[in-house]
Formats: C-alpha cells, sequence, structure tokens
C-alpha cells in the first residue's frame, strides 16, 4: 500500500478534524490539542498516528477502529491513564507513553498481543501490571525513571524480550523473574538502590550489556567477574 502522509504537526492546532479516508500516517505532534476529534476512526487504512506533545487527557473511543494502526506516539500529554480506545488495537506494534502522569498501566495491556516495544519512561509508574506476561511477542520494555520497586512474576514470561531499561527506578534487588528472559541482551540497572547482585544475571545465556552503575555496588562481585569472563560489557 502506498503510504498517504498528513503532517500537521507544529501548526499550533487548538482542534483537529479530517474527511479523508485514504491517509496511512497522521502526524499531529507539538501542537495544543486539548482532545482528538472522532473523525479519526474514519481513517481505517492508518498505519502511524504521532500525537505527542499536546495537552490530551483521553483519546476518542473510534480510535478502535483503526485496525490497522502499528505505531502510536503519546509521549507528552496529560494522559491520567492509557485510554480504553487503545485496548482494540491488536495490530499495534509500537506504542509510546512517555512523559504522561500515568502511574499505572491497565492490566488488559496484555491484550496488545502484536506489540514489540513499549515506552512508559518517567510516567510515575508504580507498579507493572501481571498482564505485561502475555505480550509473549515484547522485545523492548523501557521503564526508566518511574517508581517501581518491584517487578511482576509474570514478566519472566517474556521469553522474547531483548532490551529492558529500569535505570531510575527504586529497585532494591536484580528481579530474580528476569530468569525466564533467555533472548534479554542488554539490562540497564542504572541508579537504582541495589545492594548486592544476583545469580539469575549468570543464568541469562545471551546478555550482551549489563549497566549498574550508581548504585553502590562492588566491582568486584562475582557475578560481575563471571559476566565479564564470558564477554558480556558490564558497568559498576
Amino acid at each position: 500500500m502506498t503510504a498517504v502522509v498528513l503532517d500537521e504537526s507544529r501548526s499550533a492546532l487548538t482542534s483537529w478534524s479530517t474527511d479523508r479516508i485514504a491517509v496511512t500516517h497522521l502526524y499531529l505532534y507539538d501542537n495544543v490539542l486539548a482532545e482528538l476529534s472522532e473523525s479519526v476512526g474514519g481513517l481505517p487504512d492508518l498505519r502511524v498516528l504521532d500525537l505527542a506533545g499536546n495537552r490530551l487527557t483521553d483519546l476518542p473511543e473510534s480510535l478502535g477502529r483503526c485496525g490497522r494502526l502499528q505505531y502510536l506516539y503519546l509521549h507528552g500529554n496529560t494522559l491520567p491513564r492509557l485510554p480504553e480506545a487503545v485496548r482494540t488495537l491488536a495490530g499495534l506494534v509500537y506504542l509510546n507513553v512517555n512523559r504522561n502522569p500515568m502511574p499505572e498501566l491497565p492490566d488488559w495491556i496484555g491484550d496488545l498481543a502484536a506489540l514489540a516495544e513499549l515506552r512508559a519512561e518517567a510516567t510515575g509508574l508504580r507498579e507493572i501490571p501481571a498482564g505485561i506476561g502475555r505480550v509473549s511477542g515484547l522485545r523492548e520494555l523501557h521503564l526508566r525513571d518511574n517508581a517501581l520497586a518491584v517487578v511482576p512474576a509474570s514478566i519472566g514470561e517474556l521469553s522474547d524480550l531483548r532490551y529492558l531499561d529500569l535505570r531510575g527506578n527504586a529497585l532494591e534487588r536484580v528481579p530474580a523473574q528476569l530468569a525466564g528472559c533467555r533472548r534479554l541482551r542488554q539490562l540497564d540497572l542504572r541508579q537504582n538502590r541495589l545492594t548486592g547482585l544476583d545469580e539469575v544475571l549468570v543464568s541469562l545465556p545471551v546478555l550482551e550489556k549489563l549497566d549498574l552503575r550508581w548504585n553502590g555496588l562492588d566491582e568486584f562481585d562475582p557475578v560481575v567477574a563471571e559476566l565479564r569472563g564470558r564477554g558480556c560489557l558490564v558497568h559498576v
């Protein structure tokens, strides 16, 4: 399908609607939109929707009719929760909700079976829902600069996870649940409250990079030595 792009970003828009139906890529970022018109549901071929940097507090129910949507950018808005309209976007591959005042994610996040990359940085997130384990194809999970003290056991069900960013949280221990993430290649645990390391890190067979800086850990911890010995880049 040929891309049909509609770019009205950085136009100081306070409202928006369209009667076009063939749009595949819609860019409305960096405007002053407080709401999105229901007319977005009339874009059946929409694959990319960029709403970053607006003033949105919710999304219209009609968005759920955009069944071909794959990339949804919502970062830098004022969303207090993940809008219910997102739940039915079964083809969504990428979701970015960074920098929204969103202290929790719904358990139905697990309904987004096609999701490969989730970004929820600096949202005030206090916990990760158990439903995250149902997103079996998730490859990248970005959760830095939140208030996470624990992660759910279900994170170990993410067998295809390659990149996990937990920098700037409140973790005191390396999550033992990570043992199930057998394809994890990069793990960022900088700036947490870790007081020691766990053998679970050694059990990750393809781990290539581990960042532990700003935790006050021992450079000569045997776990660090073992990982470095097999070629893993470890920063302490």
